[in-house]
């Protein structure tokens, strides 16, 4: 409880009355895009009234104070509109997609190291320079390749492009992963695959200094732990995510144990890490006396290597975020009174945006916010609850306090995005995170005395021990029965409502008052409401899916919350495939219960009726007799390459759609596409369209 002495957060903490307006001021330029000479000549009259209002008496200035505020507010919102418009490189007039086209070849810079994937390797690229005939154009920007052969390139070398870029785009699937506007954040609009006879090579360069030292650094920590921790991948990958944040190599089921039981943010370097090191770090210049004494010095090397290791992590917005908090703690306790900590962290959130608007959408960014918020609201608190008087039992309870007031404050939000909760959270952090501190610890002592051959080998062995013990944990956690909810339904609206039930019921136990059990309720009940509403849609529907998935047949339909899936059996089991192109569909539309297809679909003919409706899938060559009355098909989907005409379907058919799915090579679906042009046929390549979605009585 705030005494009535107490001083206001929003006055303690000066820079949460900025950090909002700027968030405020980049989602209004991302979502509404007003133009740059509207920002502009709104600024500069805001300027100009402050400065007008400025030059009032002070009696009036004093009066007029909520106005000098505001506007100050608005210039704000407008800096962070600005910034926007500044970061997105397509409002850059040297973007070499500007002056692109087809046919034309690009000089491209090796950005980063290549990246081995399952069949192609993968690279950043920054465009250089757009040659078109004769004419060679200086321009900005980057691109994804992919490389189809074992390209021997470094980065910093420069290479020559003969392909034609292709636009990223989305599957279009249902509540998929937006790929396309997560590369849209990094700056990428474009990708291209390159064959042997693609491009070539330039010139051999080091590229930038700095860079290079960087990627040497992380190439020699993977090199070192792969030489002495060992060559079992789901080993190695789990030390390389904790030490770098180096995802690469992880295994997939792992990684999917480790989010099903709440503890993924060990391998995903955050600020557990970051603060891990900070405190091993103070403690080493609290060892040595001569370090001690020289503040300056000690300031100077903590924070560089902090941020040095955010850097060889990746600088990830998460681990941003931690750098800054603990340069803005370390800096305040050594030189100036301490602050408000709701302040650095408002503080840190505000350059970070400054730096980079888009971090506002990025997950880490706005799961470690929240989470370390939660932490210093809510850990106190719930450490009250229970006095421990036991010192190795108190360190648990601070341990579980901790976890908690983390949890609570970012579970809605992990709910939207994962669509699940991990029920055993809290055993599995009480036993994993003391281990992977002490693998953190032992990788960190590796890459010292890695020179050492005989005691590096000795260490990597430990660190290989411990991984294998944290590992055989957590995958028996996940395989008890009910240790996660999944398939949870959350839209943005529900995940704000889910946080004022958070929100105000952390607070009404807090500071017990009346207002706050009344918001509770009220939001309690839209929340509930909200769902309600949802069930009864969801309850009605009708639709049919022809889901993008590249090389692959995969079709629901969907009637109630029941399903039936119709397509290859490696999209229908469990796995990648169906774990990011069919499920979030079948959750955003509580799809949950699988109806037995041959009840509906007559695999010889390949034809569904369901309800009332005529659906034919064509997955081979089929010889069509003319007739009198043609079969009226209210959706025909093609699939599998099978070779026909489609004037040939038409001697027996009549459809009043067709659908080209993703398991149909790019050429055949061209020649269709052509073939329904002249026969004014409605089609829907879902390659190239994305997904196919409908209701059933638009059909």
């Amino acid at each position: 409880m705030h005494s009535k002495y107490s001083i206001p957060p929003w006055k303690a903490s000066p820079f949460i009355r900025l950090v909002l307006p700027l968030f405020a001021g980049v989602l209004l330029q991302w979502y509404f895009k007003p133009d740059l000479l509207n920002i502009l000549s709104l600024f500069c009259t805001t300027v100009a009234v402050f400065f007008l209002s400025s030059s009032f008496t002070l009696a009036r200035r004093y009066k007029l104070r909520w106005l000098q505020g505001l506007l100050i507010q608005t210039l704000i919102l407008l800096a962070g509109s600005l910034l926007t418009w500044n970061n997105d490189i397509r409002n850059n007039k040297r973007w070499f997609a500007h002056t692109y086209a087809d046919s034309d070849c690009l000089i491209v810079d090796i950005a980063e190291p290549l990246i081995k994937k399952q069949k192609t390797y993968k690279a950043d690229g920054a465009v250089v320079s757009v040659i078109h005939l004769e004419t060679v154009s200086h321009v900005t920007g980057r691109l994804i390749m992919y490389f189809l052969d074992t390209p021997a390139l470094n980065y910093g070398d420069r290479i020559l492009i003969r392909k034609n870029l292709q636009p990223i785009k989305n599957t279009g699937n249902p509540a998929a992963f937006d790929y396309a506007r997560y590369a849209s954040f990094q700056q990428q609009f474009h990708t291209v695959f390159l064959g042997k006879g693609d491009y070539s090579i330039l010139t051999r360069s080091d590229g930038n200094a700095f860079d290079a030292f960087v990627f040497e650094s992380r190439t020699y920590i993977l090199s070192t732990l792969k030489k002495y921790v060992g060559k079992d991948q789901r080993i190695t990958g789990i030390a390389e995510a904790l030490l770098i944040g180096y995802k690469h190599d992880l295994d997939k089921d792992l990684m999917q144990a480790y989010s099903n039981t709440g503890v993924v943010h060990i391998i995903a370097i955050s600020g557990l890490h970051l603060g891990l090191i900070y405190v091993m770090l103070n403690w080493i210049m609290n060892v040595l006396p001569w370090i001690k004494r020289q503040s300056t010095i000690r300031v100077l090397f903590v924070l560089s290597c902090l941020w040095l290791f955010s850097i060889l992590t990746g600088s990830s917005a998460s681990v941003l975020r931690s750098a800054l908090m603990f340069t803005c703690i370390l800096i305040g306790k050594t030189y100036f009174t301490q602050s408000s900590v709701y302040n650095a962290i408002a503080a840190s959130a505000f350059i970070l945006v400054c730096y980079d608007p888009y971090f506002l959408w990025d997950v880490g960014f706005q799961l470690s916010y929240l989470a370390v918020l939660g932490i210093v609201w809510l850990q106190k608190p719930i450490l009250h609850i229970i006095y421990v008087k036991n010192s190795w039992l108190n360190k648990i309870w601070n341990m579980v306090a901790v976890t908690l007031a983390a949890q609570l404050a970012a579970f809605p939000l992990c709910i939207y995005y994962f669509h699940q909760f991990p029920n055993l959270f809290l055993i599995t952090n009480i036993l994993a995170v003391p281990l992977s501190t002490l693998i953190l610890f032992a990788e960190i002592g590796l890459m010292c005395i890695s020179w050492a051959d005989v005691v590096a080998s000795h260490a990597g062995k430990f660190i290989s021990m411990m991984i294998e013990l944290m590992n055989t944990i957590i995958i028996y956690f996940d395989k008890i029965p009910g240790s996660v909810t999944t398939d949870i339904y959350a839209t943005s609206l529900t995940t704000w409502f889910l946080y004022a039930i958070v929100f105000f019921t952390c607070a009404w136990l807090i500071y017990r008052k009346t207002i706050l059990l009344k918001c509770l309720l009220l939001s309690i009940s839209i929340f509930a409401g909200l769902h309600l509403l949802a069930d009864l849609k969801h309850a009605k529907q009708n639709k049919v899916i022809v889901y993008n998935v590249s090389k692959f047949q995969a079709i629901d339909f969907i009637s109630g919350t029941s399903f039936f899936f119709v397509g290859d059996s490696v999209v229908r089991r469990p796995g990648f495939l169906q774990n990011f192109h069919v499920r979030p569909a079948r959750i955003l539309l509580q799809a949950r219960r699988e109806v037995d297809p041959l009840t509906l679909y007559d695999p010889i003919t390949s034809a569904v009726s369901f309800k009332g409706k005529r659906i034919f899938i064509v997955e081979r060559s089929v010889a069509y007799d003319t007739i009198v009355q043609k079969v009226h098909i209210d959706l025909l989907v093609i699939s599998r390459n099978p070779r026909l005409k489609i004037a040939d379907l038409l001697t027996a058919l009549k459809p009043s759609i067709i659908v080209f799915d993703a398991s149909n090579s790019l050429w055949k679906i061209e020649e269709w596409k052509k073939e329904c042009s002249a026969l004014l046929l409605r089609f829907h390549s879902v390659p190239e369209q994305g997904a196919f979605v409908s209701d059933l009585n638009q059909l």
